[in-house]
């Protein structure tokens, strides 16, 4: 895992853009990118501030891992996973080499396997592919608050 860019961009009219990126090679295990996201949501909270549920944590943890599982599967070879935050949620985004758009396939209990993108679309607020001159990109949106927890019960923790 090589670490790209780490930062924040100060915009005038709203909160500070939060970021950071990394490559992979696409041999590294799959935990190296969740505790990569993991350490960035816990510097979002901790240093700057910015509350992030357990939550919201436990998602982003989920659609990583199973973002770059399908880079495993399905691109082999170099990806890069990048983590933006704003406007009370945190984008993931995964850019791997393979320019085939995945398909979510409907619910279907009995399959085993390739339920991935549906698990990702299902705890996402947004979840977008774009073909990219050289493959692909996916984002997926998670809320930073948990929906669950309502504004005053959340003060109180």
């Amino acid at each position: 895992m090589d670490k790209l860019a780490e930062g924040a961009e100060p915009q005038a009219s709203s909160p500070p853009s939060i970021s950071t990126a990394a490559a992979f090679e696409g041999t590294e295990p799959i935990a190296a990118a969740r505790d990569f996201a993991c350490s960035f949501l816990k510097d979002v909270q901790g240093v700057h501030l910015i509350r992030v549920s357990e939550r919201a944590t436990s998602v982003v943890e989920l659609v990583v891992s199973e973002l770059i599982t399908n880079t495993r599967k399905y691109a082999p070879g170099p990806s890069r996973l990048a983590l933006h935050v704003r406007d009370g949620c945190v984008e993931v985004t995964v850019w791997d080499g393979n320019p085939d758009i995945p398909v979510i396939l409907p619910p279907d209990p009995r399959r085993v396997g390739q339920h991935g993108l549906e698990i990702v679309a299902a705890v996402s607020r947004t979840l977008q592919v774009h073909r990219e001159p050289a493959g692909k990109r996916i984002t997926a949106t998670i809320g930073l608050a948990d929906p669950r927890v309502s504004q005053a019960d959340d003060q109180h923790h």
